[in-house]
């Protein structure tokens, strides 16, 4: 439980995931951006601090290089309910997100619909690399909405945040990370 999974890719950009829509988006396309990774949710107690501040570093950094991933999820206390596209439109409309909202991860297999997540058997691909790159001291399984993993230009994971961590307080790491080569 928590434990480090070994993960062949080397880099965030060898990953291919969804956007709301269901459309094939291959993160090579972010190389030479300092990536803000976050799994976030629109019924928590951290929604209204995280989104906004998300919101402001990304206005404030964007055209420096800096990009925001969100990847809604559903799988803490079932706090992101609706659909991708709802995630997507409320991070839009009330925190008037520029940045893309991902789709919340499913996979169908030839029997079910298996719900991909950010911990356990079934963690999305892309969340197994993130966690096995930057473990916690109490292992790698992440703890709640509004983890974040800073991950530099060339996709290697810098940093990891926990909830508690705001997206302001890290505001430091993200311009040493864009003042990197």
């Amino acid at each position: 439980m928590g434990a480090s999974v070994s993960v062949p890719e080397r880099s965030v950009h060898q990953f291919t995931v969804k956007d709301s829509s269901g459309k094939d988006v291959n993160l090579s396309i972010y190389q030479g951006k300092v990536l803000l990774l976050v799994n976030v949710a629109s019924k928590c107690g951290f929604t209204e601090s995280n989104y906004t501040q998300l919101t402001e570093l990304y206005r404030k950094y964007k055209d420096q290089g800096f990009e925001i991933l969100a990847f809604p999820c559903n799988q803490f206390l079932y706090q992101e309910p609706g659909t991708s596209q709802e995630a997507h439109e409320f991070a839009c409309t009330r925190f008037q997100a520029e940045y893309p909202v991902f789709q919340k991860v499913v996979m169908l297999s030839s029997y079910d619909l298996i719900v991909v997540r950010v911990n356990g058997q079934n963690a999305a691909p892309l969340y197994k690399f993130l966690k096995a790159s930057k473990p916690t001291f109490l292992g790698s399984r992440i703890k709640w909405n509004f983890t974040k993993f800073l991950v530099s230009k060339d996709g290697i994971v810098i940093d990891r945040y926990g909830t508690m961590v705001t997206p302001l307080s890290i505001e430091k790491d993200i311009i040493k990370a864009l003042e990197e080569a």
